[in-house]
């Protein structure tokens, strides 16, 4: 048969049984299923107020475990076409349901689908179950009955969707309650009752709450005196600034000792939530909001997911633009527990108001504060205690108008700055307002204890840092300054010998930093992250810390590190007090990095000129030897043989990098863009034409070899005595340069020498340095070879030999004038890459004499001899002993004819 016909039989089987498979109306009558709750109508035309038509988004199910297991997360509905119908009231709706999953959240799930809030393990992959329906809407009773089908393990089954949609509604009647089930119950695939619990969109629903308690002057109670608090110019700004939080911290005031403060309506002794977040529902430019407040025991990354009824209050809310808050009311959502079709909107007695601080300090950094209470009295059922939200310190919400007070630089220690020692070299330093001032950082204890973070500045004077605007600022003197030094990790000297958690310790702290000396002193407030995390705010704060951070001039020719000390003022009896930690960061400053990066472009280029050059040079040799045959087998193989692996094994260990485009690795965007994106294909590139021009060099001279008179076989003997010289040279330089790895890692673990950016050079890292070594020296196994069999052939062009000689030179040429010049960036070192040869003033030295040398050493004995350069004695050449034969011959052949 022919294999094309075959092909094309095939696919088209593929493709009629896929059709088959795919669910385009359902078989069930419409009828049968949806008589009693919306009887069918004829359609008469389009219906156009699109905006009031049913649909949800994020709402929370249960049921139909056989085909969504537990990783379906949510679910949501889109009306997609809508016809007006003969029956007044009545409209014809064509509409997708989709349930999805997102493959982040590998939480604990159990049939009431309660997550377990995580950090994020991965990127979100989200696969959806669609079902297309057909059906028909009642606007006045709010019902709304269709039909359909969908897959079920690769099965086509047929659903019913009955859904409680009210045309207009207010707080208490804004839930929609839907089931949706299998009408195909004699199949395998057919499916449980899934019940849907979701909420109205803002088109046809009424605030009455906020109006009504405004009315009562229910919020009277969180008013602000004038500038207390920010404001906006509209609506949307608020909901842009809440959004950009994600989780807000709760703490519970004094009365909760005595009252319920649960605010899901709990027992007194229940557990009570740590955090509360704002899921949006919807937000309007007029500044009414909806929203679902959820509680939780665990902060988690802000991602919205579908809403679980216990632990979420359903709140309607207005901004204040005359008293600068935002009013909300709450209710309870109840009767969950049996069946979502009897849940329902009934303690709406819970009240919340949130402002926007005008002025932040070291002890209140939130930009966002608030409180919830109950409009209930102390004695009635459902009352609830006070408590206060905030959103996290230090956030990114930097609205216009927000100013810094400095209450602790009058208390500051005025020996504190006697405590950074060593002498200060003159220069610039950094002014305050320049970026220069954040650090990437490591700090470590006494016992050599570390940890990773960063610092960075949040006010300078009582305004906002802004990085680019003040790069050029020339500003000078003693200036105010507010600060942030975060942690990665919780480690037991941070937390005053109290080891509890991973979490990231932040230290807020506020100081004066000096532009003519470059020192940076501060006070610093610490969460204490207590067991009790209800602890009133001014108990939960360490404030009893002392900062000192030098900087490095501007005008360093070196790179400077910016070193630094965080230290605790408590007596030693103190639990909370901790030793002296040692704060260590790189200095990056602004014009440093825009030279490094121009520096990366230059080397970027120098590298591609090199490997081009390479290649060049190699084809110049295979010109040589094409012109001049005789000459291939005085080639040393094992030179040869050198140069074709460094170029292979490279090759070889980066293929994967061909194929595989998220490779671990560290990723550099400084400006460049895709530039080094680009260079490494066409260094790989580049790369292979020379190992191939090699390879046809090295091939060539075997051939020549093998080919040849039994007169070359003293070749082959001369190339295994270079061997045999090589070799143990090899082996024996690569053993010390191991001991001498071993020793630098021995060494640098009992000193606990972690300094920021230092990364311990693996065995493979020096071995990978000392090829490179090795390569420089390329030339040495065709000197041995020249010295065995004492020949002169000119088998190798100067073009070969001394332009591979000088490319593989002036990385270290190159070395010693970086050397001079300095770069803050490691990973700038792109053309003479210190993790791939010796690089240092010595070496570099050292290798460019021994180069120029082997040059000389190859142009002697290509015009000389082999043994050239050795002592007359040690010459003893085969070409020595032909001249007396020569002569003799001559002076015979003389006297005969005399």
């Amino acid at each position: 048969m022919n294999p094309t016909i075959s092909l094309l039989t095939l696919s088209f089987i593929f493709f009629f049984f896929f059709c088959l498979t795919i669910p385009t109306s359902t078989s069930f009558p419409y009828h049968k299923y949806c008589k009693d709750v919306v009887p069918a109508s004829v359609s008469t035309g389009p219906w156009l107020k699109t905006d009031s038509l049913p649909h949800f988004q994020n709402a929370y199910f249960t049921g139909g475990d056989q085909i969504l297991g537990p990783r379906y997360v949510g679910t949501s509905f889109q009306t997609q076409k809508a016809n007006v119908t003969e029956t007044p009231g009545v409209v014809m709706i064509d509409g997708v349901l989709t349930f999805w999953e997102d493959t982040r959240f590998m939480g604990n799930f159990t049939g009431s689908r309660t997550i377990d809030y995580g950090e994020p393990s991965g990127v979100s992959t989200r696969r959806q179950l669609e079902f297309p329906l057909h059906g028909f809407w009642h606007q006045g009773e709010g019902k709304m009955c269709m039909v359909g089908s969908g897959m079920s393990e690769l099965t086509s089954v047929d659903v019913g969707f009955k859904l409680h949609y009210s045309n207009s509604s207010t707080l208490d009647s804004s839930l929609v309650t839907g089931t949706l089930e299998c009408l195909d119950s004699s199949k395998p695939s057919c499916f449980d009752k899934i019940s849907l619990l979701g909420f109205s969109p803002m088109g046809n629903y009424k605030q009455t709450g906020v109006d009504r308690e405004n009315e009562n002057g229910g919020f009277r109670v969180f008013d602000c005196k004038e500038n207390v608090s920010l404001g906006f110019h509209s609506g949307l700004d608020v909901c842009s600034a809440i959004k950009s939080v994600y989780i807000f911290y709760l703490e519970y005031l004094e009365d909760c000792g005595s009252v319920s403060c649960d605010p899901l309506g709990g027992g007194h002794d229940g557990i009570l939530p740590d955090f509360m977040s704002f899921n949006n529902l919807e937000c309007a430019s007029d500044g009414r909001v909806r929203y679902l407040l959820d509680f939780s025991n665990t902060s988690y990354s802000g991602v919205q997911l579908p809403f679980n009824p216990s632990t979420v209050l359903v709140a309607e809310g207005l901004w204040n633009r005359t008293k600068k808050h935002l009013d909300l009311v709450a209710c309870r959502i109840s009767n969950v527990k049996d069946t979502l079709a009897k849940a329902s909107l009934g303690d709406c007695s819970i009240r919340l108001s949130l402002r926007f601080p005008s002025t932040l300090s070291l002890r209140s950094r939130s930009t966002i504060v608030g409180q919830m209470w109950s409009n209930k009295s102390i004695n009635e059922s459902g009352y609830l205690g006070r408590i206060s939200f905030e959103s996290p310190t230090n956030d990114n919400t930097m609205l216009q108008g927000l100013r810094y007070e400095y209450t602790e630089v009058e208390h500051l220690n005025k020996s504190c700055t006697g405590k950074i020692t060593g002498k200060h070299r003159k220069g610039t330093y950094p002014n305050a307002y320049s970026p220069d001032m954040s650090v990437d950082m490591t700090v470590r204890n006494t016992i050599g204890q570390n940890t990773w973070g960063y610092s960075y500045v949040l006010f300078v004077g009582e305004q906002p840092s802004v990085s680019a605007v003040h790069v050029n600022d020339n500003r000078s003197g003693i200036a105010n300054i507010s600060y942030v030094l975060s942690f990665s990790r919780a480690i037991n000297f941070m937390l005053g010998g109290e080891e509890l958690s991973r979490r990231r310790v932040e230290i807020s702290a506020e100081g004066t930093y000096d532009a003519e000396t470059g020192l940076l002193c501060m006070r610093g407030c610490r969460d204490l992250e207590s067991q009790n995390k209800r602890l009133p705010k001014n108990e939960s704060l360490d404030c009893e810390i002392f900062i000192n951070i030098q900087y490095p001039p501007l005008n360093t020719t070196d790179r400077r590190v910016v070193k630094g000390t965080i230290e605790s003022n408590r007596n030693k009896s103190d639990p909370l007090r901790f030793e002296r930690i040692a704060l260590l960061g790189y200095s990056m400053y602004f014009g440093q990095a825009e030279e490094s990066i121009w520096r990366m472009d230059l080397e970027i280029i120098m590298v591609i000129i090199s490997n081009t050059l390479a290649c060049i040079f190699v084809g110049l040799q295979l010109f040589h030897v094409k012109k001049n045959p005789n000459v291939l087998p005085f080639i040393s193989i094992v030179m040869l043989t050198v140069l074709t692996l460094a170029l292979v094994i490279p090759l070889v260990l980066n293929f994967e990098a061909w194929f595989v485009s998220n490779r671990n690795r560290q990723n550099v965007s400084l400006g460049s863009g895709g530039w080094l994106e680009v260079n490494e294909v066409l260094v790989r590139v580049i790369t292979m034409v020379a190992f191939l021009l090699q390879f046809r060099l090295l091939q060539q001279t075997w051939s020549a070899r093998v080919g040849g008179d039994k007169s070359w076989n003293r070749l082959w003997v001369s190339d295994q005595k270079v061997l045999y010289f090589s070799l143990p040279l090899y082996v024996g330089c690569g053993l010390l340069a191991w001991f001498v790895h071993q020793w630098k890692n021995s060494y640098n673990s009992r000193l606990h020498i972690r300094d920021v950016g230092f990364q311990e050079q693996s065995f493979w890292g020096d071995f990978k340095s000392f090829a490179g070594l090795v390569l420089d020296g390329f030339l040495l196994p065709q000197i041995v070879f020249n010295a065995f069999c004492d020949c002169k052939e000119r088998a190798l062009t100067p073009f070969f030999y001394v332009g591979t000689t000088i490319v593989r030179l002036l990385p270290h040429a190159y070395d010693l004038y970086r050397a001079g010049r300095g770069s803050p960036l490691d990973f700038a070192d792109i053309y003479a890459n210190p993790r791939m040869d010796y690089y240092s003033s010595v070496w570099d030295i050292t290798i460019s004499c021994g180069g120029l040398m082997f040059i000389a050493l190859i142009y002697l004995q290509q015009r000389f001899g082999g043994r050239c350069f050795l002592p007359k004695r040690f010459r003893g050449s085969s070409a020595y002993e032909k001249v007396p034969i020569v002569a003799s011959t001559e002076l015979t052949s003389r006297e005969d004819v005399i």
